[in-house]
């Protein structure tokens, strides 16, 4: 405990300054933790980090999605589901059956189950990797709601693959009746699950006399409940967290006071950044131990580097032609829900940049350790290190190659510039503030217009929709003007609730007005 408590604080330590210089030279964080754990690595005299299989999807996936959940726009989701589905299932399964069948004809001894093992692994992108390089780029809300709510569902659609193929390993069959009711029931199962147990964290915490601090320790186990109790019953743990936190994302406003929001937004922030910090730095850490491990099985190291390339590039042109076949689909079918662009040109290289955007990282790193060092008989895992290793060379090629590649290729072709003719982000807050104030101001009219006339504090509320401008006292803001001053902040809740309904706004801005509102409320407590 002495020699590990250290090396873990110097882990925090480690990301935290990797996090920075990745900041000033505005790459991608995970680039730069990937590399620093490699080079680490090689340091004499340091703990070798190993993490129990059964444990990697326990510690690390539940809170990851469930926050990701909650930072996700459900209406964006909605509103772009059918491309969304067919990426997070239809192009993870096409991408682990190409996975499959490329290394069942290239790699000696490796049968289509290992191949279906090694596409659950690999076909999932990465969300955190591509949300730190978007960053750095500005593209539309509607391909950036594209990615987000496909990184949130394809992690459940490839450890379904991954579990199954686990099953075919281990027993050396696979029957597809039952296959087909066991994908159904940890689909439909999962869900459902987590709907249920997200509507019962619901009524906890409205019912509950909970405060900001509870509120938040307890938002911190209910991904873990949701993936165990899920898993209990042989249902997708993955499913239950991703939809009990689309369910409680949705319905935050109602259970959760503004101190517990605002308080919880910098602690699950934290959290998670510590927690993707730490796998991505472990993705450096591992490869010695695996290079070792091939080494063992006599398998020369520029093999099986040329397996992982191999992999890669397979990876890379699924996606690719998936994109477009996805395109080509869309204009057949359904033309009228296609995005709509500037261009030819823009229409084509939409889904090239769809395709170069699958980098992988946590998931897949995950699943890589969770495979079992011996199967249920006691016999070795089959070829366990050269996949470990080859999922190594996706991570490290996709993150490298795809990570710094994309924010150039997005600002040299610009083709940004001419797809999506959306309301202009400025120009949407802009009509969202104007609406807002005049909605105050319709508020205070009808209901305290008797109260307006000669009332300093009356006057003062209302000249802060205006002007913004602070009193130089205190002495203006008694209960009963506080008291309307959050009934004004509870009715501008309301209105924002409303105006999200319009799909022309963007909700990244209601979310941050609404942070603005709360960051108000709270400020109202101490005067």
């Amino acid at each position: 405990m002495h020699t590990i408590l250290p090396f873990l604080l110097a882990m925090i330590a480690v990301i935290v300054l990797l996090n920075m210089w990745a900041a000033k030279l505005k790459i991608a964080y995970p680039i730069l933790l990937v590399v620093g754990g490699l080079l680490i690595s090689f340091i004499p005299g340091l703990p070798t980090v190993k993490i129990n299989p059964d444990l990697i999807f326990f510690i690390f996936l539940p809170p990851l999605l469930f926050e990701a959940a909650w930072s996700i726009s459900f209406k964006e989701m909605r509103k772009w589901w059918r491309i969304i589905g067919s990426f997070a299932f239809l192009v993870v399964f096409f991408t682990a059956l190409s996975v499959a069948l490329v290394t069942n004809y290239f790699i000696p001894g490796f049968t289509i189950a290992l191949g279906f093992l090694l596409g659950g692994i690999v076909s999932p992108p990465d969300a955190v990797s591509t949300g730190a390089i978007m960053k750095f780029v500005k593209i539309p809300k509607s391909t950036a709601a594209i990615l987000e709510g496909e990184s949130l569902l394809n992690d459940a659609s490839s450890l379904i693959i991954f579990r199954f193929a686990m099953v075919a390993v281990g027993t050396g069959q696979f029957v597809w009746q039952e296959a087909t009711l066991s994908f159904l029931w940890m689909v439909i199962g999962g869900a459902a699950i987590g709907l249920l147990l997200a509507w019962i964290f619901v009524q906890a915490h409205k019912r509950l006399p909970t405060d900001a601090p509870s509120d938040i320790a307890l938002t911190l186990i209910e991904p873990y409940f949701m993936y165990w109790i899920a898993e209990q019953v042989h249902s997708s743990g993955v499913m239950a967290v991703v939809c009990g936190g689309l369910f409680m994302s949705a319905r935050r406003l109602i259970f959760l006071n503004s101190a517990s929001r605002i308080r919880g937004y910098s602690v699950w922030e934290s959290f998670v950044f510590i927690l993707n910090g730490i796998v991505f730095l472990i993705i450096g850490l591992e490869l010695p131990e695996i290079v070792d491990g091939l080494r063992s099985k006599g398998i020369p190291l520029s093999t099986a580097i040329g397996y992982g390339v191999l992999v890669t590039v397979i990876l890379i042109l699924a996606r690719i032609i998936s994109s477009y076949a996805a395109m080509i689909a869309t204009l057949i079918f359904r033309p009228s829900v296609a995005p709509r662009a500037g261009s030819t040109r823009a229409r084509l290289m939409m889904p090239l940049l769809l395709g170069w955007t699958g980098m992988r990282g946590v998931v897949s790193l995950a699943a890589a350790l969770a495979i079992p060092v011996t199967l249920d008989s006691g016999a070795a895992f089959p070829h366990r290190n050269l996949i470990l290793f080859i999922t190594f060379v996706v991570i490290l090629l996709t993150l490298l190659v795809q990570g710094l590649t994309l924010p150039y290729f997005i600002k040299r072709i610009r083709f940004f510039d001419v797809i999506f003719s959306e309301e202009a982000e400025d120009v949407a807050r802009q009509k969202m503030k104007q609406g807002l104030k005049q909605h105050v101001y319709e508020v205070l009219k009808t209901k305290y217009d008797n109260e307006l006339n000669g009332h300093v504090g009356i006057e003062r509320i209302l000249k802060q929709w205006e002007e913004r401008a602070k009193a130089s006292d205190d002495s203006w803001m008694n209960e009963q003007t506080k008291g309307i001053f959050v009934e004004l902040l509870e009715s501008q809740r309301q209105y924002l609730s409303e105006l999200n309904k319009d799909p022309s706004i963007n909700e990244d801005i209601i979310r941050q007005q609404l942070y603005q509102i709360d960051l108000e409320e709270e400020r109202l407590k101490v005067i």
